[in-house]
């Protein structure tokens, strides 16, 4: 019993990263967000067949102890699975709540971390079944999870979305729910981690309903970017912008944030959004 109990400390020591600007003992983790691009969108050379060793070569590369994924299909999250098998997920189908439409899935590393609950809501008037919020094009959902870190004994609450891309009060009223679910699930005032593409701009008046209660990330780490998130498979023709965010609150600080502009697999774009990334000390 005193030799597993020895090798199980060994594996969660050897699987704490220490990474850039970190200090050794700091109890860090590494998030990512990540809209994948919907895998049946007819993309031309950036179709997801062409491109998907991309994402499993990205998640092995950056480590990230969890993640978020936007516009993820079936097939893109059964590709995942097989090609990432550290990470296990959760999210639900928006279209019908089983397997029809995106998922806006929570991934985590089973090594450092350990799923302790989850849901799902639709950013709607009726956000407990499959629905249309207010003035949105489609069906938009909030998946949210409560974890354990393994390596610190630190739980915490992570929420991962994709506002919609036509309605502005849909996307206005879709934070405001979620900020208000937030608050309901989380009463012990646990840790807390929002990613998403928003699709909005930093300057955008949807985001003031986080003002006082979340962080974003990129604003406040000491080691941070300035570069687009959102690439259009080409900068140089497409409106290239920032509508992917890494928000947080109630960790004892913010390391770094990154947009991940690394070409895998040779691979000119990974999606039409590049993934970013943030580090976080408990």
């Amino acid at each position: 019993m005193k030799k597993s109990l020895f090798l199980i400390a060994m594996a969660l020591c050897a699987a704490v990263t220490i990474f850039p600007g970190c200090k050794k003992g700091e109890q860090t983790i590494k998030v990512i967000s990540y809209n994948i691009r919907v895998g049946s969108a007819p993309d031309g050379d950036n179709k997801w067949d062409i491109r998907k060793p991309a994402s499993p070569a990205m998640i092995t590369d950056q480590q990230p102890d969890i993640f978020g994924l936007q516009e993820a299909l079936k097939m893109q999250l059964d590709y995942l699975d097989e090609t990432c098998p550290d990470y296990n997920h959760v999210g639900v189908h928006r279209d019908d709540g089983k397997e029809k439409g995106e998922v806006m899935a929570i991934y985590w590393n089973t090594k450092t971390q350990k799923l302790l609950k989850w849901g799902n809501f639709w950013l709607s008037e009726t956000p407990e079944e499959p629905s249309i919020g207010w003035d949105a094009k489609c069906r938009r959902t909030a998946t949210w999870a409560l974890l354990k870190d393994k390596r610190y004994n630190k739980k915490y609450y992570y929420v991962n979305t994709h506002l919609d891309h036509k309605g502005v009060e849909a996307r206005a009223k879709g934070l405001s729910l979620i900020v208000d679910r937030i608050k309901d699930i989380n009463p012990e005032g646990y840790p807390m981690i929002l990613t998403g593409d928003f699709n909005v701009t930093p300057d955008d008046p949807c985001l003031k309903s986080l003002e006082g209660r979340m962080l974003s990330v990129r604003d406040i780490a000491p080691v941070t970017d300035t570069l687009v998130t959102y690439n259009g498979w080409n900068e140089g023709v497409y409106p290239a912008c920032v509508i992917d965010y890494i928000y947080e609150s109630d960790f004892s600080e913010a390391k770094s944030f990154e947009v991940i502009r690394t070409q895998y697999e040779g691979i000119p774009f990974i999606s039409d959004h590049y993934p970013i990334a943030a580090v976080l000390v408990f």
